[in-house]
């Protein structure tokens, strides 16, 4: 039972990674393309969704710890 075991788990493997596809040299072209834009937006509209909603969390995360820093600093903030 025990030498099955790791027969399983090496079949499982090599399965997938033979039907994987190598798509690095495709992202490489897409990233180290020259065409103007940052590299956290180059993946396309799914990249800049991301950062916007990912920049709208921050900057409100920021603006809510002012906000209550600003209220310690108050001797009466409601």
């Amino acid at each position: 039972c025990n030498r099955k075991l790791p027969r399983l788990a090496t079949r499982a493997f090599t399965t997938t990674a033979r039907q994987m596809k190598n798509r690095v040299p495709e992202h490489q072209k897409l990233f180290q393309a020259d065409n103007g834009l940052p590299v956290h937006i180059k993946g396309g509209t799914t990249d800049v969704v991301l950062y916007r909603i990912t920049m709208t969390i921050t900057l409100a995360g920021t603006g809510y710890s002012l906000f209550w820093l600003l209220c310690a600093c108050q001797p009466t903030c409601k």
